[in-house]
């Protein structure tokens, strides 16, 4: 019953999480209007509200919070770094970045060219990686300081031409910022099925590969010693953390601090058994960017605030309090 319970209580909350998401609007529906919507006896008002704005939009903050939440993970892991999650790292704005180049190509709005700008999206976070991690390596090792002023160096250098290219575009500029800010200006059903085989082929390699992660916590050498092929797993778990991440910034933005936030909450709730850490940070990943929407709707409705800027709100004195527990526990 134990080990049920965290996987319970999650599940629970990402279903409460749902309903208000699909609840709470400009428009109010109750919990028997959804139902009723759901199962094909709504009013048109109602069914259209569902169908056509309200449920791809919680699908794809679900998908995003999902892929955030389990790329954090996963990266944390990897890099046996409290602080590495895909916006500290430089991985989102390098995602995003390709993204844009891709949106700038002026692909036709269509299954197939939407399939392309997650697959720039993955090209430039995977060399987003690989730059960050040779920039901030000392050796063997990979100190905290190096990897945060790294990352940060080269998000400023990606936002930078990802700003430029939006700028130079023709297309609406505060649709275009909204995007950047984080948010769910495109969400529609084609975007889904374009982002879904990345988003799952990522996050599926990625939960199955919690045991190869609780050895890396032991260091390279000793992994090594335990069985484990060391520079297999660290390619396989940077290309699939990097994919689960495209595919989140492809279509929603950079969202910051959720990869952060969510996994360390899952450890000290539930320990650091990545066997278990990861599924619960895909799935409460989910909830809590559910519930960041939410709040972006409501806060100064009827407007709405990109989600990115309520996770940068919440997470940016969690950052500091991370840093601060890292540093009194001498991870530097």
């Amino acid at each position: 019953m134990k080990r049920i319970s965290p996987f319970l209580s999650s599940f629970l909350l990402l279903l409460l999480a749902l309903v208000l998401s699909l609840a709470i609007g400009s428009v109010f529906l109750s919990p028997a209007q959804l139902w009723a919507a759901l199962i094909g006896h709504g009013t048109q008002t109602s069914d259209t509200i569902l169908w056509a704005i309200r449920l791809p939009r919680t699908v794809l903050i679900a998908m995003t919070g999902m892929a955030l939440s389990g790329s954090g993970a996963a990266y944390q892991g990897l890099f046996r770094n409290p602080l590495a999650d895909p916006f500290l790292i430089g991985v989102a704005s390098g995602a995003g970045l390709g993204a844009v180049i891709a949106m700038s190509i002026n692909w036709p709005y269509s299954f197939w060219g939407l399939l392309a700008i997650p697959m720039a999206a993955f090209i430039a976070a995977l060399l987003t990686v690989f730059v960050v991690y040779s920039l901030a390596r000392v050796g063997r090792t990979v100190p905290t300081t190096n990897l945060i002023l790294a990352g940060v160096a080269f998000s400023s250098f990606a936002t930078s031409l990802t700003s430029f290219l939006m700028l130079r575009s023709t297309d609406d500029i505060r649709r275009a910022l909204g995007w950047l800010f984080g948010g769910a200006s495109q969400s529609n059903w084609t975007a889904i099925i374009a982002i879904a085989p990345y988003l799952f082929i990522g996050l599926g390699v990625l939960l199955v590969s919690g045991q190869a992660l609780n050895l890396m916590q032991f260091g390279d050498e000793q992994a090594q010693q335990l069985g484990l092929n060391v520079t297999r797993a660290k390619t396989i778990l940077l290309i699939s953390a990097s994919l689960a991440t495209a595919a989140a910034v492809a279509f929603s933005g950079i969202i910051g601090f959720i990869g952060l936030i969510v996994p360390h909450v899952m450890r000290l709730w539930w320990g650091a058994d990545y066997r278990r850490l990861i599924p619960l940070s895909i799935i409460s990943g989910a909830t809590a960017l559910l519930v960041s929407d939410i709040v972006a709707r409501v806060v100064i409705a009827p407007q709405e605030i990109p989600v990115g800027i309520v996770t940068a709100l919440v997470g940016a004195p969690f950052f500091l309090w991370v840093l601060r527990r890292a540093k009194n526990q001498g991870y530097w």
